[in-house]
């Protein structure tokens, strides 16, 4: 693989204890990698020990074009976009020409660099305000703007999507997509949210407890969970066991994949039927959680109808063949 940048054997410890340990990354150029996790898996922790900005001790190797890294070879490489976008005094305008201007970049030739990259994340209406007066999504547009203004061989994202509302969210994600598809850059893109991993990235790594369980194709790898902790990682919260089955492997559904049935008859034909018992219907606004309890373990399901039964009353859980993936375990 021609990789822009990597890691080998890379272990980030405080004290004795491990926070992150990965045998080996590879990030190529002109292509994404999702790094998705829950929180505290050491997401942000990776990223920067890839950026060799980390706090706590680091052993193993960083690569940049395949050689071992150095600070002053990351600091020329590397645009990174955190969590918090931190703006500087000044106009908005000024703000996205300020990465240029850190690596040298005259006045007048980082303003027309960073022009049409105020016009790609749709900021270009605020260049002449005060950086400082502007809403979070509006920052983190800027942040954006400013770490592609300056053509970066590496792009760093650090849930650059956290905090926004939802309207705000998904109009920086397809702005962002959309300048993705015009950079040379290797991406990395830390996130917990899926959806963020199937939009923007070629690749994911499930990272958890420190370690990556499963790295692939973003759609092979989100459709295709290789065991429990990636199946609930990526939404297939159901584990149904050869107990509750009859079959050989162990199973995983989403709850919005099963269906709550009154009677198990009801179920179409080719489905996996769990019979159990009704334990409580929890309305999520416009759906509602129906949990059911079996002689084998919890299961869920999501829905928008009534499930034709009450708590306490016999009621099945049926989910299509196809709706289910089998895991790379042997059942517990």
């Amino acid at each position: 693989m021609n990789s822009r940048i990597g890691c080998r054997d890379l272990r980030v410890t405080v004290r004795s204890r491990e926070l992150v340990r990965v045998t080996a990354l590879d990030v190529a150029p002109a292509r994404t990698l999702a790094v998705l996790g829950p929180n505290g898996a050491g997401k942000s922790t990776l990223l920067r020990a890839l950026a060799l900005i980390s706090r706590h001790r680091v052993t193993g190797r960083v690569l940049l074009d395949g050689e071992p890294a150095t600070a002053a070879g990351m600091r020329r490489a590397v645009a990174a976009v955190l969590q918090r976008p931190i703006l500087r005094r000044g106009t908005v305008a000024a703000n996205v020409a300020g990465g240029l201007r850190l690596r040298g970049v005259g006045r007048a030739e980082a303003a027309r660099r960073s022009r049409p990259w105020l016009d790609a994340l749709g900021v270009a209406h605020l260049a002449h305000r005060d950086a400082r007066t502007v809403s979070g999504g509006e920052a983190q547009r800027i942040s954006i703007a400013r770490a592609l203004a300056v053509a970066p061989r590496v792009l760093l994202l650090d849930e650059p999507f956290a905090g926004l509302d939802a309207t705000t969210r998904a109009d920086l994600l397809a702005d962002l997509r959309a300048a993705l598809v015009h950079l040379d850059a290797a991406a990395v893109l830390v996130t917990h949210d899926r959806d963020e991993a199937r939009a923007l990235a070629h690749d994911t790594a499930l990272l958890i407890d420190g370690r990556i369980r499963q790295h692939g194709c973003t759609a092979e790898v989100l459709d295709a969970p290789a065991d429990r902790y990636c199946a609930r990682l990526l939404g297939y919260t159901n584990l149904l066991t050869p107990p509750m089955t009859g079959r050989t492997h162990l199973l995983a559904a989403r709850p919005e994949h099963c269906h709550a049935l009154p009677d198990a008859a009801l179920a179409p034909p080719g489905s996996i039927v769990v019979p159990g018992t009704l334990r409580r219907i929890v309305p999520l606004g416009g759906a509602s959680r129906i949990d059911i309890s079996t002689p084998h373990g919890d299961l869920a399901c999501l829905t928008t109808g009534d499930p034709g039964s009450s708590r306490g009353n016999a009621i099945a859980v049926a989910v299509a063949a196809a709706d289910v993936r089998r895991l790379d375990e042997q059942p517990a």
